[in-house]
């Protein structure tokens, strides 16, 4: 068990603060600073235009340094401040804990302790849900975050919503302009420096929920839950039509050929069916005339149908650079075999430039079709042999 004044010390080894906002919330404030600067004098608090008794209770705790937003701008905007100042300090990382006493201060060390193996890394407080004084409306929303955060990064983590956090502000500071000002902004920050590479681990934490008649909440569900919403969509089609695929191919590109045979295909969990399938649709997609979009198409496809995304995504670019002569020849010769016109090498010889494509387009489009699919199932037949011969029969069929 750690004392206050080791864990004060760890604090700031690691040039790190906490900050508060706050906004009409003068019954439980003061406790909540109270308890924060047990554990350590670098707190910024960020008065986010309180008309209650706010400013009072921040005169009397000149410890605490204080930004004041003479209007409310809502929760993101606070943070957001809170950052910028401490980045501007000289901070490293930033706890950010609420102001309603729903957090416990005394969860610091958790975060502190967990840092200090995962440098640079996102802390988040995993709140117990299904704790009795959880309000429904909360259990509701913790869910539907969490689904929606997993199809935006992929990644599943305990708690979406919780506002208990240890933030790296560097990272921060790369992610540039953040859009959201209300209590979407932490769907937003999370979501972002996901994407970003930034390692994402959470910490059990207590959560307090006050009798639903002193509770003091600010959180509007209708046009709060309405604008969370929105973000979503426009997140998971960031994340599925553009964010996502190049993060796919950002990590194929960093592995051996050799290496990712033995770790999405010889190693994978996935059954021979599933990878075949997975090698057939991104070798077809990869044939279609969609330039441009075909890792994309993959990826989406891949996702849709729960194959493996990285042999999905690779297959697809079947139409790279060096390939792609051939591939449009054989997908021109495939369209004047179906339809019967003429595929000769003299009909060939003014190149594959616009107007060539103007002239042949229908069959072109025919042909890199039907091509696609006959190079599929070919290439699918094969890799499905090969894993039957060389890959341990292990895994289900399924």
């Amino acid at each position: 068990m750690q004392t206050n004044q080791e864990v004060r010390q760890k604090i700031a080894d690691l040039r790190c603060c906490v900050i508060i906002p706050t906004y009409n919330n003068g019954e439980t404030l003061g406790k909540v600073i109270r308890d924060v600067l047990s554990l350590t004098s670098n707190v910024i608090v960020v008065n986010d235009g309180s008309t209650d008794q706010t400013a009072d209770i921040l005169a009397g705790m000149p410890e605490a340094v204080t930004v004041t937003l003479p209007v409310n701008h809502g929760k993101g905007r606070a943070l957001q401040q809170g950052f910028a100042l401490a980045m501007t300090k000289g901070f490293k990382y930033a706890i950010t804990i609420d102001s309603d006493g729903q957090h416990m201060a005394a969860d610091i060390p958790l975060f502190i302790e967990l840092i200090e193996k995962e440098e640079g890394s996102l802390i988040v407080g995993a709140r117990n849900m299904d704790d009795p004084s959880v309000p429904r409306s909360s259990r509701f929303g913790h869910k539907f975050s969490i689904f929606w955060f997993r199809v935006e990064t992929g990644l599943k983590i305990a708690d979406v919503q919780t506002g208990f956090r240890l933030y790296p502000l560097e990272k921060i500071k790369e992610i540039g302009k953040l859009y959201t000002g209300n209590y979407e902004f932490e769907v937003e920050i999370l979501v972002r420096l996901a994407w970003r590479g930034v390692k994402i681990f959470s910490v059990p934490i207590e959560v307090y929920y006050a009798p639903k008649e002193t509770r003091v909440s600010h959180f509007r569900k209708g046009p709060d839950f309405t604008r969370t919403s929105v973000l979503n969509a426009i997140l998971v089609f960031m994340a599925l039509l553009w964010v996502r695929p190049f993060m796919f191919a950002k990590g194929l590109k960093k592995k051996s050929v050799t290496g990712f045979i033995k770790e999405y295909i010889v190693d994978s969990s996935d059954s021979n069916k599933k990878i075949t399938l997975s090698v057939m649709t991104g070798v077809f997609i990869g044939i279609l005339p969609i330039w441009g979009w075909q890792m994309v198409a993959a990826f989406g496809l891949a996702h849709v149908l729960r194959l493996n995304k990285f042999v999905t995504v690779s297959a697809s670019n079947i139409s790279i650079p060096p390939m792609l002569p051939l591939v449009l020849y054989l997908s021109y010769l495939t369209g004047g075999w179906v339809i019967g016109t003429n595929t000769s090498a003299g009909h060939l010889s003014s190149g594959f430039d616009l107007q060539w494509f103007k002239a042949n387009f229908v069959q072109y489009i025919v042909g890199s079709v039907i091509f696609g699919v006959l190079l599929s199932l070919t290439l699918s037949g094969l890799t499905y042999f090969l894993l039957q011969i060389f890959r341990k029969p292990n895994r289900t069929e399924s």
